[in-house]
């Protein structure tokens, strides 16, 4: 009598069949595990662009403030220069 992986059923082989059992898992199980790791390195890039996303927004924040300030201090300069004297005419400034 042969072993179980020589016998045959209806033209397939118990050996044939589990190789290709075995395959399958083998090939499932890669598939499977490098989705996953994409999965976990997608999910580490999105938070790393939302952390820079953030740090940048709030840069724009301080440079609109920064901005805002400078212009103030521009306007009160500008106003602060009185027009032209019209008796000596030099500029009085304050």
């Amino acid at each position: 009598m042969t072993t179980i992986e020589h016998q045959q059923l209806k033209g397939i082989t118990i050996k044939n069949l589990l190789v290709t059992i075995l395959s399958t898992a083998s090939i499932v199980t890669s598939v499977l595990t490098t989705y996953f790791g994409l999965k976990a390195d997608m999910q580490s890039i999105k938070s790393a662009q939302e952390i820079e996303a953030k740090i940048t927004n709030l840069r724009i924040d301080v440079l609109e403030s920064q901005v805002s300030l400078l212009q103030r201090r521009v306007d009160e300069i500008k106003f602060s220069v009185k027009t032209t004297s019209p008796m000596t005419n030099t500029l009085a400034v304050k």
